[in-house]
């Protein structure tokens, strides 16, 4: 018996068979926030073979008080999450592959990234990035688990093509989340709860244990906690799931501009605008700046920008698309 999962073994839902299966799987991780950073490391203390994390940000104070990966240290190296989440990773397991994505998640993205996954997690507080997952693991019939929180509340679901509807025939039964945790904040207990369901469900897909996905929805404050099934919620109308799939989300066009929600900033992608540009722009206007190897950071018109190497900018304190785009012309014409 391999004394590292030992424990894990001797749980007779998962065995020696099941541990043997973990531990040649590929599991995707789109985002490295609250959720991202829990499921990563306990799919890494797992035995899991590969790990692929995508996320588009870095790592800010606010992060620590419930992103369990970052350090203080990470902040003041201005590490992208998917960065910073590898060093740690890596110091609790040093045998595990991990391949990291500072980028958008779309569906370019995802089909060069999980084709090959076990499974996707969705740890992204994004809506859009949500639906393309839902279309890409149908398409390419894989299992992909959904999980959110705020304030106090957690909710999570896990489907699986050809065996429960689509996140989309669920959508009108999951609990109606319009708010952001940068808005109305969240709570270390629903984070986990919200992730410990998460792994949960992503180890009995990769031990190949059967089971019927439910939708788990609770509140940690109040000790509520409520399950339902889904199986008879799929629509044979439906885009995703249907009885004739188009997978539209997969075919929609990128956004140059987009808001980052309940967070006053925006986000600017333009090629063109690379690190040549960038470092050209900063020393034309004699701007002050930060810079590593991943991005660089520099103060524009009283805003913080943060320009990463692929064009792909962050611009904040900024309340809208529109104002973030008469900024970006201001700046560069």
């Amino acid at each position: 018996m391999n004394e590292r999962y030992s424990r894990q073994i001797l749980f007779d839902k998962i065995g020696e068979q099941g541990q043997e299966k973990i531990e040649k799987s590929n599991v995707t991780i789109v985002g490295m926030g609250a959720l991202g950073t829990y499921v990563a490391e306990q799919f890494a203390r797992s035995g899991v073979n590969r790990l692929n994390i995508i996320d588009r940000d870095y790592v800010e104070s606010s992060n620590l008080q419930r992103q369990t990966l970052f350090v203080e240290k990470d902040i003041k190296e201005m590490l992208p999450k998917v960065v910073a989440a590898e060093r740690h990773l890596k110091k609790i397991r040093e045998d595990i592959q991990i391949k990291t994505y500072i980028a958008q998640c779309d569906a370019k993205l995802l089909q060069e990234v999980a084709r090959y996954s076990d499974i996707i997690i969705d740890a992204t507080d994004n809506f859009n990035t949500r639906l393309i997952i839902n279309d890409f693991a149908y398409k390419m019939n894989i299992p992909w688990i959904y999980g959110a929180c705020l304030e106090s509340t957690y909710v999570q679901a896990t489907f699986i093509p050809g065996v429960t509807p689509c996140f989309d025939c669920v959508l009108p039964q999951l609990p109606v989340i319009n708010r952001t945790c940068d808005t109305v904040g969240v709570i270390n207990p629903a984070v986990t709860m919200a992730t410990s369901l998460q792994v949960a469900d992503g180890l009995k897909i990769l031990s190949g244990f059967e089971f019927t996905p439910k939708i788990t929805y609770g509140d940690v404050w109040y000790g509520e906690h409520q399950t339902f099934g889904f199986d008879q919620m799929r629509r044979n109308d439906c885009e995703t799931c249907g009885d004739h799939p188009t997978y539209s989300k997969l075919s929609a066009s990128e956004q140059q501009i987009t808001e980052l929600c309940g967070r006053h900033t925006v986000q600017y992608i333009n090629e063109k605008l690379n690190r040549p540009a960038i470092e050209k722009f900063i020393a034309k206007n004699g701007l002050l700046h930060r810079s590593n190897a991943y991005m660089i950071q520099y103060l524009y018109d009283d805003h913080r920008v943060v320009a990463f190497n692929n064009g792909r900018l962050l611009i904040h304190d900024i309340d809208s698309v529109e104002d973030g785009r008469q900024f970006v012309e201001n700046m560069f014409g």
